[in-house]
């Protein structure tokens, strides 16, 4: 067999050494919970909140647990109730439907185009007839639509949007960041994302009335306070005392571990994109790959890369992921019969009133590849993975 590649395309964002020493100094000092009675507001949650919300340009942030949670309750925050639809992705991972599923919402699944983003004539005919009034946008692998005409199709329609930007933080449109043409912006720092905490989730919202209710919802008790990217004290007697606390807050020592991270954003989009570049060049030039087009007002940034195969049946497309990994290139397919690792699609989400997937989402993710792009991935690798992965589809056509 060939030589396997001595690369871990699954390693996570290293935790740079402040995140360590503030982590520790959280531990040290026991205030691992965001609250306390003689804490004030300088704890590493509302300082990474107040933080993040500077970087992004929003009025409020609110941290909680996991960026499911920062879904869930974005659509809480909206006006979403039970039995409500809601517009989303056809491609996205399972958190997204996860989170509509725990606001008691029914799920209406909008079309992909092969360039991986929403399709905007299927939202606009899916809007009208299932009469939703709000869209969770998942910015899947990091390819951002038109927001601009997306925004005017949704306006049009009285569709609240609330961006899914787990995979586009740092990423903007004609330099409008991610997350800010929504209502409401959704960011994940789990380990494998652009700021790896561990878990945890940010919302970020120009709205009060949305983040006062984050900020009551997640658990603040009548602390609140305590954060300092916050609304005054006028929104938060609207919302008090009706509003229920389901206990869904970051802890000081994921924020701690998180707030040196922001101030590396730009390196390491700087490093993700030019890796993504060498590679995109290289795997394009591959007879029967196609890689998704990047508009140019989509300023993306790309800690993966996905491209479709043509020309291979089943047997032989197993045949070439199979050999990939076995040298090391591990690549990840979302058309897969079953759900796989991260990977899964909605006509395996049996939770769904209807499962199943869109005929055109099926089509683009029936060859759909994708891997991740490591920090670590040094530009020399660049090369070596292109060649193994023309050599297996090579091999996979001939055999």
């Amino acid at each position: 067999m060939a030589d396997r590649l001595p690369i871990d395309l699954g390693a996570p964002p290293p935790i740079p050494e402040a995140g360590i020493d503030a982590a520790e100094a959280v531990l040290r000092g026991g205030w691992t919970h965001r609250y306390g009675e003689t804490l004030g507001d300088a704890s590493e949650a509302a300082l990474l909140e107040a933080e993040f919300a500077a970087y992004l340009g929003t009025r409020y942030c609110v941290a909680v647990n996991s960026c499911g949670s920062s879904m869930y309750l974005a659509l809480l925050c909206t006006g979403v109730r039970p039995g409500d639809p809601v517009l989303m992705n056809a491609f996205t991972l399972a958190p997204v439907p996860g989170a509509i599923a725990h606001a008691g919402a029914r799920h209406v699944l909008v079309e992909t185009t092969q360039d991986l983003v929403i399709d905007l004539d299927d939202l606009a005919r899916k809007a009208r007839e299932s009469g939703a009034r709000h869209l969770l946008l998942s910015h899947m692998r990091g390819h951002m639509v038109d927001m601009p005409r997306l925004m005017a199709m949704c306006d049009e329609l009285g569709i609240t949007v609330i961006e899914d930007c787990a995979h586009t933080m740092g990423a903007s449109w004609a330099g409008r960041p991610s997350g800010t043409f929504g209502r409401v912006g959704c960011f994940s720092l789990q380990a494998y994302k652009h700021i790896n905490a561990g878990e945890g989730g940010l919302i970020a919202t120009d709205d009060e009335d949305v983040a006062a209710r984050a900020i009551l919802y997640s658990g603040s008790y009548m602390l609140y306070r305590q954060h300092r990217a916050r609304p005054d004290d006028a929104v938060f007697e609207r919302w008090k005392d009706v509003t229920p606390n389901f206990s869904l807050r970051m802890s000081n020592l994921a924020a701690a571990v998180a707030r040196p991270q922001i101030g590396l954003l730009a390196e390491r989009s700087r490093v993700w994109n030019d890796r993504h570049g060498r590679l995109a060049a290289l795997l394009a030039a591959l007879p029967g790959l196609r890689l998704p087009h990047r508009p140019q007002a989509e300023e993306f940034v790309q800690s993966s890369i996905q491209f479709a195969v043509s020309g291979l049946g089943e047997a032989a497309f197993a045949r070439f992921l199979a050999g990939c990994r076995a040298r090391g290139v591990y690549l990840k397919w979302f058309g897969a019969r079953a759900a796989e690792g991260y990977t899964s699609v909605s006509g395996q989400w049996r939770f769904l009133a209807d499962p199943h997937t869109p005929p055109g989402t099926a089509a683009v993710l029936e060859r759909l590849c994708d891997m991740r792009i490591p920090l670590t991935l040094a530009e020399a690798d660049c090369p070596r993975i292109a060649s193994v992965i023309a050599e297996e589809l090579a091999a996979a056509r001939a055999a």
